[in-house]
């Protein structure tokens, strides 16, 4: 067997081609958890440049980042109001255009927070970006290049008109509006788009403005010969753009979730539609096509999050709990074939090389379709295990290559809190190691996962950010569950407000972090 032969035979053949078949190391990062000297209360795309120069300067060569889709006012990633547009927050307003620094400074008093203070600097940025669009916005949307971005992408105005038809219904769900505000017609659209010109030319502004910073930092990325990683969530908010335009598409009768097991007794309900598969067959999946073409312009890998979902996904009726879903479709024997279509065809839109989240209970056909497709799964070293033979941890020198192997992710415990609450797990994977285990992880147990996360099988080897800081007790949380990113199935303030401790300036200035990376490496 030659790997990168039969890799370059698969459906994403071509992807490989671009990106490398080798192994190829990175971090993992959300956005909003970033702070520098130039930032405004949350990470912002500009604060990517430089942790892009420090990721090539110390031999890493992928930043794979949590969705960026605007959520509004949800914290959550995962809930976004657009399956296209950018959250505006991202804006590093001092890069943008004949912009003062004294009028930043009210906004980066909110960086010295321990947690990101999500709607107090959502408010204070609105105001600013208003304010900004009614001095700048007359000269910035007669530019050629603001003309072509509206041309080239259809989507934005039917996403603005929805953000201003939120403001003026009190951001309700899209279903409690007027029955005239929903299922328009064409000329309906149109009538609308020319009552509410002003607020509808303001949020293509911001996303034109958005366009214009994320490709700059891919481009600069790319020149580093480091690439992002996106992410691409699998489902869409029942009260978004996308759903409000093309309600056919998504079967608002049921919503997506996770049916009891060991973890979960009650199972999870994630408020999510589920797509009408048939109805976007017929529609040539144009609406996919949209979603995967424009986050090319940002991304060269993605995550597809819940890629199980494309060949069945668990299903729950309106009004019922997780113990009365169902799985769509319902015949086993459907399963496979349904979901090698459709990423078959998904993929075929993008320049974009796929990983995918294939976490859980996984069927073993499933994970074999993927391979044979191409994409990677993910490993995580502690749930790599021989189930049905004693459920003895995997060598990762023994992982299928085609995958991703990393210590945690965003909805998991860190190695700190996994090590420590999960004491049985924890000690058994001690034991693979030959350790005395001791409730805390030390520095050189933590070396070492890291050390096995980079030497695994694996062509991609990716790490939370936070795990290679955990390496030094001053670039950290005192408390550990303050280094958590989210909590799955909980609704807490904690949730996706977590902030890295050090600033960029001092993650890129820390002479013994980069050493220790290197080592890894």
């Amino acid at each position: 067997m030659n790997l990168k032969e039969d890799l370059l035979k698969t459906i994403v053949g071509p992807q490989w081609s671009r990106i490398g078949i080798k192994h190829h190391h990175g971090i993992d990062v959300s956005l909003p958890s970033l702070h520098s000297k130039d930032s405004c209360g949350i990470g912002e795309f500009y604060d990517l440049i430089p942790l892009i120069d420090w990721c090539a300067r110390i031999g890493m060569d992928v930043i794979q980042l949590l969705p960026l889709n605007d959520t509004g006012d949800d914290t959550s990633p995962f809930f976004a109001l657009s399956a296209m547009a950018l959250n505006p927050l991202f804006l590093s307003l001092h890069k943008l255009p004949k912009v003062k620094p004294e009028k930043l400074e009210g906004l980066r008093k909110f960086n010295s927070l321990p947690r990101v203070p999500y709607h107090d600097v959502q408010s204070h940025k609105s105001i600013f970006l208003r304010h900004y669009f009614e001095e700048m916005g007359p000269s910035i949307i007669e530019t050629k290049a603001f003309e072509t971005f509206v041309e080239e992408n259809d989507w934005v105005e039917n996403y603005a008109l929805f953000k201003a038809l939120k403001d003026v219904t009190a951001k309700n769900h899209w279903k409690t509006w007027p029955k005239e505000l929903q299922n328009l017609s064409l000329e309906e659209f149109d009538n609308l788009i020319e009552k509410h010109w002003v607020d509808v030319c303001y949020y293509i502004f911001l996303q034109y403005l958005c366009f214009c910073q994320l490709t700059e930092v891919k481009k600069h990325a790319n020149s580093k010969a480091v690439f992002l990683k996106g992410d691409i969530p699998i489902l869409i908010s029942p009260d978004s753009a996308d759903v409000w335009k093309y309600t056919e598409e998504f079967d608002l009768t049921l919503s997506a979730g996770a049916p009891p097991d060991m973890y979960n007794k009650e199972g999870q309900m994630w408020g999510l539609p589920i797509f009408n598969w048939d109805v976007m067959k017929k529609r040539n999946f144009d609406w996919w096509k949209t979603r995967l073409n424009y986050a090319s312009n940002f991304y060269d890998i993605y995550r597809i999050d819940h890629i199980l979902g494309f060949f069945r996904i668990y299903a729950i009726p309106q009004g019922k709990t997780a113990k009365n879903g169902v799985y769509v479709p319902k015949d086993k024997a459907d399963w496979l074939p349904h979901g090698k279509e459709i990423l078959s065809t998904l993929t075929s839109f993008t320049p974009m090389l796929p990983i995918g989240e294939d976490l859980g209970d996984v069927p073993d056909s499933v994970r074999d379709a993927l391979c044979e497709m191409g994409i990677s799964g993910t490993k995580v070293l502690w749930w790599e295990k021989q189930w049905n033979d004693g459920e003895i941890y995997i060598n990762p020198l023994h992982y299928n290559p085609i995958s991703m192997s990393t210590v945690s992710t965003h909805d998991s415990e860190t190695l700190s809190l996994w090590w420590h609450d999960e004491e049985k797990d924890a000690k058994d994977y001690a034991h693979h190691r030959g350790w005395d285990y001791t409730p805390t992880l030390t520095k050189s147990q933590r070396r070492d996962i890291l050390r096995d996360s980079h030497k695994s099988a694996s062509l991609f080897h990716i790490n939370l950010l936070g795990e290679y800081l955990a390496l030094f007790p001053e670039l950290v949380w005192d408390d550990p569950h303050d280094e958590r990113i989210n909590v799955p199935g909980t609704i807490a303030p904690t949730n996706w407000t977590y902030r890295v401790r050090p600033t960029i300036e001092e993650i890129i200035s820390h002479k013994e972090l980069a050493e220790e990376i290197q080592n890894l490496l």
